[in-house]
């Protein structure tokens, strides 16, 4: 056994990392020139930690056991001396250390700053171990040898402790943490900041500057010092603090804040140049702080009482588009508000005040008095859902004990029964008599609620009905069952409920004429809307029972939906039917609309006779006509003659559309029919002519779906015209296009036969070249290594 004991440690470099409750540290030092390093592990908990040896008795690794595996895996940690890996198993965590040269295993038991006594330890378990790696000599730790027959007793240094320093603060002298009174008062003056109380707040900082000089929270007591006078609208103390706080804490985390009020502080008192300087310097030194955002307000507050108003809410804007904080963005848009309340621009003000409400309501409390003249403003004006909003607002941040609860209680209820917002009128009035029944405004209340009676008396529908049942139910032969019943009807209609109308039309049209004068434009509008969503889901014979059980006569508007609804369930004679009936109309937009539908009935059912003259009378009807509507016809048009196989129209009809359309790839179809039909008619100028319009089609869409048997036709059209060159143009641009094998093999080909007859000998070869390289077993590779040989 060998006896040791710790004499000195320096260190040079540091590396530390805790997971769970476990912690190590790496450090390293020299020791009489001779470089060192340790290892220090600690955990919550007492773990294991054993070397293991070599026959020499030389330790090759140390291992160390912990009962509870990290959350996070950590990596391989290494240095000159040694190498710290860790692994699981088993629910354990393990760390090996394994050296590099020479390594020591030591338990660390006793803490030399507290504990008076010491001792050899023989321990396996500890909370702590230390693992010294070394070149050749063990550093500072003397080695003697134990000896078998001796006692372990311990070393006591109860007269003689080691030194021991605490805390030291910035300026290296030691901190008396037993005098804690000046962070107890630090907090309680966070405190007193929070609850507004700024007088006590700036006395106690007095206090605590006087009683502690050198506090390590002078930086801080004299931020809060600067706040506090802020508040108090102390400029002239907010400008003396500002500057002892930037010149001895210029680098501080508060910096941008007492920038911004002592920019705010200089513009309080007319000194703008000096302003500018702080807020030049607030914009650029700390451009993303939130107190630059706030210095925008400041600024802006500036230039507005300087007359330049229109360039304060230029910052006002900036303000609110650049901040997420939501004191500061309500702060901006009350200013933008403002702005525009000046200029009687009352609906922009408002957007910008509901923006504040939405997110911000209680900051209507930080001014009342100036909120509520805001607020009466508006209600003068009749924007009666502003005020109420800011109304609202103020009451939800404030209670009965406020001098002006009640009135604005009441105004915000009378307010919103004068808009669409009833339920929220009701809600408010219903407050107002919950709470103040023989109260000042209690008649004004009553009044505007009776006028609401019928319309909101609860919140959801089917209550509200409910409720009307009830009062059809109590008074059957009294007016308020008349107009229980009336109101009933017109809820249902509003919530598009029309068959429930239709359901107790018996008792509807019992009503009195005279009292309620529109009973048949109710069942009628009913019964239109039942009409109208059987059209929406494709109920086409009950919108006819409906028009024939209330006398509806089906117009154009319906005989639309009819039409779509036929078509869409392939019911081709219906549709037929509704369309040839418009087909005469004296309404030539009309006429021209039921013949192209007619047309597309035609289609749908291969009545291609009927459709060619139904398309023959359209054209003429649209053909000098502006615009693009029913010009579709002339592709109906030829698709029709496309299906019963007359070549001549078809090339006829293809004029009309490239003229109508232009280069549409809706046409590109169309266009490849019309060059099989000239390929077959041996009329290259044909091939020539719409092959060339589908290339440029399918170049400006960069879709080749027709490649490549349009470059193909068009190719042999070319040359049999002779003009090699635009067949050569035509072969090149398939580079472009993907092909599979066989057909770059042709295209590679034909490509090296046309530049063979324009004796370009060497780029033939190369053509052939590479058709042989695309398919080598195609027959065009076959033709390309012969015509290599010529």
């Amino acid at each position: 056994m060998y006896k040791w004991i710790l004499l000195l440690l320096g260190f040079s470099c540091f590396f530390t990392s805790s997971l769970f409750a476990l912690e190590f540290s790496i450090n390293g030092a020299k020791e009489n020139f001779e470089k060192y390093s340790t290892f220090h592990v600690r955990d919550t908990s007492h773990f294991l930690c054993k070397e293991e040896k070599n026959e020499f008795e030389e330790v090759t690794k140390i291992i160390c056991a912990f009962a509870k595996k990290p959350s996070s895996k950590l990596k391989n940690i290494e240095n000159d001396f040694f190498k710290v890996q860790s692994s699981s198993k088993n629910d354990m965590f393990f760390l090996t250390i394994t050296p590099y040269h020479k390594i020591k295993l030591y338990p660390l038991l006793f803490n030399l700053a507290s504990e008076d006594a010491v001792y050899e330890p023989n321990a396996e378990l500890s909370k702590q171990w230390m693992i010294v790696g070394y070149i050749d000599k063990l550093p500072y730790i003397k080695n003697t040898q134990n000896r078998d027959t001796g006692i372990n007793f311990p070393f006591v240094m109860a007269h003689d402790k080691l030194p021991y320093v605490g805390g030291l603060d910035i300026k290296g002298n030691p901190v008396h943490i037993k005098k804690v009174q000046d962070v107890s008062d630090y907090l309680k003056i966070k405190k007193l900041y929070t609850e507004e109380k700024y007088d006590v707040c700036l006395e106690l900082i007095d206090e605590i500057m006087k009683e502690y000089p050198h506090s390590l929270f002078n930086p801080e007591l004299l931020f809060y010092k600067i706040r506090v006078f802020s508040k108090l609208n102390d400029s002239d103390n907010v400008i003396e603090n500002s500057k002892i706080y930037l010149r001895e804490y210029s680098s501080d985390e508060n910096v941008p804040e007492v920038l911004s009020l002592s920019a705010k502080a200089y513009s309080k008192i007319g000194l703008n140049t000096d302003a500018e300087y702080f807020f030049d310097r607030l914009f650029t030194e700390h451009e993303e702080s939130m107190y630059a955002k706030w210095g925008y307000i400041y600024f802006g507050e500036m230039l507005e009482s300087s007359g330049a108003a229109s360039k304060a809410l230029t910052y006002y804007l900036k303000a609110l588009g650049e901040t997420d904080n939501i004191e500061l963005a309500a702060t901006a848009a009350y200013k933008i508000a403002q702005y525009y309340m000046g200029n009687s621009d009352l609906p922009k003000a408002a957007e910008y005040l509901m923006k504040i409400v939405k997110a911000k309501p209680d900051f209507f409390m930080q001014d009342m008095k100036t909120a509520m003249e805001i607020m009466y403003a508006f209600a003068e004006n009749e924007d009666y859902i502003t005020a109420a909003a800011i109304a609202k607002s103020l009451i939800n941040a404030t209670d009965k004990s406020n001098d002006e609860y009640e009135r604005l209680l009441k105004e915000s209820g009378v307010w919103l029964s004068k808009t669409p917002n009833k339920l929220e009128a009701l809600e408010s009035l219903n407050q107002y008599i919950a709470q103040y029944q023989f109260g000042t405004y209690e008649d004004a209340v009553k009044v505007a609620k009776d006028s609401l009676f019928f319309d909101t008396t609860e919140s959801n529908v089917s209550q509200r009905l409910s409720h009307y049942d009830e009062l059809i139910s109590e008074y059957p032969n009294d007016s308020i069952g008349e107009r229980a019943i009336y109101e009933k009807a017109k809820l249902l209609l509003e919530n598009e409920m029309y068959s429930d109308v239709l359901g107790f039309k018996d008792s509807l049209l019992g009503l009195s004429t005279e009292h309620y004068t529109d009973l048949d434009a109710i069942v009628k509008e009913a019964a239109i809307g039942v009409m109208k969503q059987s059209l929406k889901q494709k109920e086409c014979y009950e919108v006819l029972n409906i028009s024939k059980d209330y006398n509806i006569t089906l117009s154009n508007e319906w005989d639309e939906g009819i039409y779509d609804c036929a078509m869409m369930g392939g019911d081709f004679i219906l549709s037929k039917r509704i369309a040839e009936k418009n087909l005469k109309s004296k309404d030539l937009e009309q006429r021209k609309k039921w013949l192209y539908r007619y047309i597309k009935v035609d289609f749908a059912t291969g009545n291609y006779s009927e459709l060619i003259e139904a398309s023959k009378d359209l054209i003429a009807l649209i053909k000098d006509a502006p615009g693009d509507e029913y010009k579709d016809v002339y592709r109906y048009l030829f698709d029709t003659y496309q299906r019963v196989e007359n070549k001549e129209k078809m090339i006829s009809s293809i004029l009309e559309i490239q003229k109508i359309f232009g280069e549409s790839y809706q046409d590109i179809d169309r266009y490849v029919a019309v060059m099989a039909i000239a390929n077959t008619l041996k009329d290259d100028n044909l091939v020539i002519t719409y092959g060339s319009e589908v290339m440029k089609i399918q170049k400006a869409s960069k879709s080749y779906a027709q490649s490549p048997f349009v470059e193909f036709t068009l190719y042999q059209a070319y040359v049999n015209k002779e003009d090699f060159n635009k067949a050569l143009d035509v072969m090149q641009s398939l580079d472009i296009v993907e092909l599979i094998p066989l057909k770059r093999a042709r295209q590679k080909y034909i490509l090296g036969t046309l530049l063979d007859k324009l004796w370009r000998n060497d780029e033939a070869k190369k053509a052939y070249q590479e058709a042989i390289d695309a398919d080598p077993t195609s027959p065009w590779a076959k033709l390309a290594e012969d015509a290599k040989k010529i």
